[in-house]
């Protein structure tokens, strides 16, 4: 369903040694001039309804409304000069806001 690079993979075990939890929700939310933002933290809640992906030492819980859109996503994690975060590399998209920081499917 998803792919996470070496880079992503590494932070995410790095993050969750730190919180000493090794679940992340992955989605999408409304709202942004783009339409829908993506959400991803850790995870402190588990539904049911939740699909839940297990990468080895971390696993992601994803709400079924936003499984579709994340069909083919890739998790990965950027440094660039001072800043760095996770990068979401999604083919499903078909524009993003000018701050980037919302997408439109």
């Amino acid at each position: 369903m998803i792919d996470v690079t070496n880079e992503a993979y590494t932070r995410l075990i790095q993050k969750a040694t730190n919180e000493e939890n090794f679940v992340f929700r992955l989605g999408l939310t409304g709202g942004g001039c783009g339409g829908m933002e993506y959400s991803f933290d850790f995870n402190s809640e588990t539904y049911t309804s939740d699909l839940v992906l297990d990468w080895g030492r971390i696993a992601f819980r994803i709400d079924p409304n936003s499984a579709p859109y994340l069909e083919g996503l890739t998790l990965d994690y950027k440094i660039e000069g001072l800043n760095e975060s996770f990068v979401f590399v999604n083919p499903k998209e078909t524009y993003r806001c000018g701050c980037g920081e919302s997408v439109g499917f």
